[in-house]
């Protein structure tokens, strides 16, 4: 009885060890076969459209009707500011007190007098007039010295506002461009006190390849991102192509114009859409480059094939390419830089069935040995 039992033991430790030897087998050879083929993902390919993009660089600055320079045409000085650059206002707010001048106020006061002067000599004259004492040339000539004065005075009170103390304030929304003036300084008149820009008044100016410019039309798409940050892309359109060369940067301005407020001063990525490429719409990651040229890999099989393109365009995601691919195999979209052509492939998808089947293997491997009876 004790010999049976213990041949009956041997015997299930044979079958246990062979099935455990024939699992170990097909899980090396599986392996083996692993590290010889690449792990890619694959799209599928189709003739498309992508945008022809243009790509310029700017900055958000105040647009050519966008802002506003603030002065006095009266000699003065400034006695109270009450902004900064960079703050932004509201309509009527208080920007700056400037007091005029003693020599503009008596110009001022000498212009009221000769006005109120010029008025009494206009009465005395209509009164004799009536009385047949004065002519009807020296009605004329008061008249005329009447209307004179007032238009001098008129004329003053609009560039001075007719008050020895002026309050400048905001004539519309926007941002504090520029204060060119300290607190206390004496100005002469017409000097610029500080500048303002409209809220909506700011474009982003881009500079362009002279080459380029032929390609550019008023009223073209363009998608603007700032260079700092995680913003998203805005649209927008070209407002604005000059014909000359900025003398500092060799290039040729163009404004982009966006309904999003901008900050100034902000650099932005411009990509405008130029027109359209026709060709095979690729992932943009599949197209690579090497001293052979451009390429990318398609899937025949569980093989690798390069085709050699010719990279139209791109835009975030996708590429437009020109070539002799083949629409019925897939495009090598991930893992592409591990292959050479004819390199052996596998799929994500097929990986992960097989090791779902090596699992469930492994699993049935000790219950075959189980059931098989001594």
């Amino acid at each position: 009885m004790k010999v049976k039992l213990l041949a009956a033991l041997v015997a299930g430790m044979l079958i246990a060890g062979t099935a455990g030897l024939l699992v170990t087998y097909t899980a090396g050879a599986a392996e083996e076969e692993v590290k010889g083929s690449v792990l890619v993902e694959t799209q599928s390919t189709k003739q498309g459209t992508i945008a022809d993009t243009l790509t310029a660089y700017g900055t958000a600055v105040p647009a050519i009707n966008g802002g506003m320079s603030m002065s006095v045409q009266a000699e003065g000085r400034v006695m109270r500011i009450a902004v900064t650059p960079g703050e932004a206002v509201h309509k009527g707010q208080t920007l700056m007190e400037f007091h005029l001048s003693a020599a503009a106020s008596s110009t001022y006061a000498q212009a009221v007098t000769a006005l109120k002067t010029a008025k009494e000599e206009q009465t005395r004259i209509n009164r004799l007039l009536g009385e047949q004492l004065a002519t009807r040339d020296q009605k004329a000539l008061a008249d005329k010295a009447a209307a004179d004065a007032q238009a001098a005075l008129d004329a003053l009170e609009h560039e001075t506002g007719g008050k020895p103390q002026q309050t400048l304030v905001a004539p519309f929304d926007g941002v504090i461009a520029t204060v060119p003036v300290n607190q206390g300084d004496r100005v002469a008149a017409g000097a610029a006190l500080l500048t303002i820009t409209r809220s909506n008044g700011l474009v982003v100016t881009c500079g362009i390849e002279p080459s380029e410019l032929k390609r550019l039309k008023l009223g073209q798409t363009v998608r603007i991102k700032p260079l700092s940050g995680d913003a998203e892309a805005v649209e927008g359109k070209l407002a604005r192509i000059d014909k000359s060369l900025n003398p500092k940067t060799r290039l040729v301005d163009a404004d982009v114009a966006v309904d999003d407020e901008l900050i100034q001063g902000q650099a932005f990525r411009a990509q405008i859409e130029v027109g359209e490429l026709k060709g095979w719409l690729v992932p943009r990651d599949a197209v690579l480059d090497d001293d052979e040229g451009t390429y990318l890999f398609q899937v025949a099989g569980d093989k690798a094939k390069r085709v050699k393109v010719k990279r139209l365009g791109m835009d975030d995601d996708t590429a437009a390419v020109e070539g002799p691919l083949d629409p019925k195999l897939e495009v090598v979209a991930v893992g592409n830089y591990q292959l050479e052509d004819g390199g052996a492939v596998r799929k994500e998808e097929a990986d992960a069935k097989d090791d779902k089947a090596d699992a469930k293997q492994e699993k049935a491997a000790p219950k075959d040995a189980k059931s098989n009876p001594l």
